[in-house]
């Protein structure tokens, strides 16, 4: 019976932390985290830090679409 109270227990907790994930990611509330990890990983991973900053760079960069007369 305990099991069944401890996975009860840990599937609420579960549910509740993935609701708050949608409710911030609709809201825009997890930009403060994002630059908490960003600071995390220019300290201590330098690699996964540049690649993300180039990853930032790609999105933020527009595709320039040819003209359709261009051919």
């Amino acid at each position: 019976m305990a099991y069944v109270v401890f996975l009860a227990g840990l599937a609420a907790v579960l549910a509740g932390l993935t609701w708050f994930a949608r409710w911030a990611k609709r809201h825009g509330r997890g930009s403060g985290v994002a630059g908490a990890l960003a600071a995390y990983e220019e300290a201590y991973r330098t690699t996964a830090h540049e690649s993300h900053h180039e990853l930032r760079r790609q999105a933020d960069r527009k595709s320039e679409s040819g003209s359709p007369d261009d051919f």
